[in-house]
């Protein structure tokens, strides 16, 4: 395979990164950015942005895969976007196909290095399967062996490595818990969620009621910042030590929601004696806020908000999905330690950093 080995400057790097309007794309783009890389977005639209020239393409059209990067040539790709599916199979089809696509579609590329984003629904199983069955003890290791269960996070990773193999180049995936990261529009936004859960409960004097499970109310978890997965991706896709490996990455610290509850509703505003905590049954986001989502728009008019679609800002199910859980979820992190990256979050400030840019861009009051 090609070294990876370079200076330390960035001179002749050329990032390609698919997702970069999304939690961790955007992360990543603003990292490269600031460290100088040529910087390349594939999107249907081509959106541009300043340091970011956007190339068009359909991920699920072979064709027009290789039309849009038949002069391109990335040393470095940064795989982010995923698109869900009504079952597993189909996630299988379509999420593995779209990233062998891709990487096929760079044969004639100079390709270094490929991060894939994955997630803990390596250890846990896909949404259809989710924590149902035997899943590997916490806290979990890169080690653990798959599940018996079909997951498009394995068939990903089984073309990357394929094509790892066919054409030269290195590769790293990075198995992320919940990112909490600045997108709007994005289809798994928990950090945005639980803030526009918070302005519905303050404008409409409702309760602000933790949505999820006993078990995640009182035990241990940890949770991972966009910035901290850019920062690991970047490093993997530079430092010998971090490649041909798969890594999990968390911000390093654990918490209860019990603990993190209280505190988030004090950073967004909500009056302590609004704040509701689980009491006797999961009460799912999805059926909560339904009966209010028709209020948004005129919060959004009342404040100068720059989104009056609330399905672009909150994405109940997901969060519900991520605190309904009956089980722990802790995440080892001393594999990629051990490989030299130490840097780390914690959780409570990286939710009031992202509330404070969330206010910044007006997307809530």
């Amino acid at each position: 395979m090609t070294s990876t080995a370079e200076s330390s400057t960035p001179t002749g790097r050329t990032a390609l990164i698919v997702g970069a309007s999304g939690i961790t794309g955007s992360a990543i783009a603003r990292q490269l950015i600031a460290e100088g890389w040529e910087v390349i977005a594939l999107s249907r639209s081509a959106s541009s942005a300043p340091g970011i020239r956007g190339v068009a393409a359909d991920l699920r059209d072979p064709e027009s895969l290789r039309g849009a990067l038949a002069a391109e040539r990335p040393t470095h790709v940064f795989f982010t976007a995923w698109q869900k599916q009504d079952s597993e199979a189909e996630n299988i089809t379509v999420n593995g196909g779209m990233l062998r696509d891709l990487l096929a579609a760079l044969a004639h590329a100079p390709l270094q290095h490929v991060a894939l984003v994955t997630g803990l629904k390596h250890y846990l199983g896909p949404f259809e399967a989710y924590a149902a069955g035997e899943t590997p003890d916490t806290p979990f290791h890169e080690e653990e062996p798959r599940l018996e269960t079909p997951n498009f996070y394995y068939a990903q990773e089984d073309e990357l490595f394929a094509a790892a193999s066919a054409q030269g180049f290195h590769f790293s995936v990075h198995r992320a818990h919940t990112i909490i990261g600045h997108a709007v529009g994005n289809a798994m936004n928990m950090g945005l969620t639980i803030a526009v859960q918070a302005t519905l409960a303050k404008e409409l004097d409702l309760d602000f009621v933790f949505p999820g499970s006993e078990q995640q109310w009182n035990g241990l978890t940890d949770m991972t910042d966009a910035g901290l997965l850019a920062e690991q991706m970047i490093w993997a896709s530079t430092d010998p030590a971090g490649s041909d490996e798969a890594f999990n990455i968390v911000n390093g610290d654990v918490f209860r929601w019990r603990w993190m509850w209280p505190r988030l509703a004090a950073d967004l505003g909500v009056p302590a004696e609004r704040v509701v905590g689980y009491q006797e049954a999961p009460r799912p986001l999805e059926q909560q806020m339904a009966p209010h989502e028709a209020a948004w728009p005129g919060i959004a008019e009342k404040h100068g908000l720059v989104e009056s679609d609330i399905s672009r800002l909150a994405s109940w199910w997901h969060t519900d999905a991520d605190l309904g859980r009956d089980m722990e979820v802790v995440t080892d992190m001393g594999k990629s330690r051990d490989a030299g990256f130490l840097s780390h979050r914690r959780t409570e400030q990286a939710f009031k950093d992202l509330f404070a840019r969330y206010r910044a861009d007006r997307v809530i009051p």
